[in-house]
């Protein structure tokens, strides 16, 4: 049986509860993400803040028809 149709065969309210803790999940890695990366010394330096920024500004230019 493929993954898809055991999901379909949960009851509704078991298919809610997991998606409401798949939800908490993403939510909670979201919250704690950031002290994560400060606890580790992964924060990014300004230097490497206006780098990125440089690197994916958009650049839109007119071409005349």
């Amino acid at each position: 049986m493929s993954l898809w149709k055991s999901y379909r065969n949960l009851s509704p309210r078991t298919r809610l509860v997991f998606g409401f803790g798949l939800m908490a999940y993403a939510a909670f890695g979201l919250w704690a993400e950031p002290r994560v990366e400060k606890t580790l010394g992964m924060l990014p330096t300004e230097a490497e803040k206006a780098e990125l920024d440089k690197n994916i500004s958009v650049r839109i230019r007119a071409v005349e028809k």
